[in-house]
């Protein structure tokens, strides 16, 4: 496999806060790929500066070779990188089917005239938003329920419907911060075949933050630690496991 996404040391600060540290790894295209650590340790700030919204202070980080260090979000989120985020931030007040339509704006040609005048252009690509938009629904389990506004969804499905909007980006990689947060153990289990029926369906690359750990164990194929904005591990579940330093920052030195 080859690699699609690369950081190589990034690092933030805070005034005098060091969130992230030098951090380096690559994730190869195809994989899914967890991102684990104590609270605080810097997985959401990486994240972030992955996707632009976060200014990185040193260090690159790059798309199928394309330095995107200093992009915007929009440009970054065009080239094929989708995300969704620790604290859900669907358009509450909007659709279902809405929320998806609204992420396809990266992938549409027409501008504000041609959407205007009702361009025979500008229909047509309506017409694709429209019926993408019911296929991703479907996909996640929403279908039926296209037409209610987001507020009205469960926290389980607002997580899936946030997915959804993701997907919408037509993105190759998929960034999952906190996916199962707030979900029951029937919810967690349907949400792991999901990612990979997700992931085998769209030819995507995943990259998961999460504090379930049975969860990352048993759906990642490989896993980085970071610990106080560091990295300390990345391996397979069973080596990340076994680590001195994995288990040290997880349950304390003796």
């Amino acid at each position: 496999m080859s690699v699609i996404l690369e950081a190589h040391r990034l690092s933030r600060s805070f005034g005098g806060l060091r969130a992230v540290n030098a951090v380096s790894f690559a994730v190869e295209e195809g994989e899914i790929f967890g991102l684990i650590g104590p609270n605080g340790a810097g997985k959401t700030t990486l994240f972030n500066l992955m996707t632009g919204l976060t200014p990185v202070s040193s260090g690159t980080f790059t798309f199928r070779g394309t330095q995107l260090t200093g992009l915007p979000p929009h440009r970054i989120a065009g080239l094929g990188i989708g995300r969704t985020f620790q604290n859900i931030r669907l358009f509450k007040g909007l659709s279902a089917l809405e929320n998806v339509k609204i992420s396809q704006h990266t992938r549409t040609v027409t501008g504000l005239f041609g959407g205007i005048i009702g361009s025979k252009t500008s229909r047509l690509e309506e017409i694709a938003v429209e019926e993408k938009g019911w296929e991703i629904l479907k996909l996640v389990g929403l279908a039926d329920r296209a037409t209610e506004i987001a507020a009205n969804f469960s926290y389980g499905e607002q997580r899936r419907l946030e997915i959804a909007r993701a997907l919408a980006l037509d993105p190759k990689v998929l960034l999952l911060d906190e996916p199962a947060a707030g979900m029951n153990a029937a919810e967690k289990q349907s949400l792991t075949a999901f990612i990979r029926e997700v992931r085998d369906l769209y030819n995507l690359t995943v990259v998961l933050i999460e504090h379930h750990v049975p969860l990352v164990m048993g759906l990642c194929d490989r896993i980085a630690v970071l610990n106080f904005g560091e990295l300390i591990a990345v391996g397979s579940p069973e080596e990340v496991q076994k680590n001195p330093a994995v288990i040290e920052a997880y349950l304390g030195a003796e």
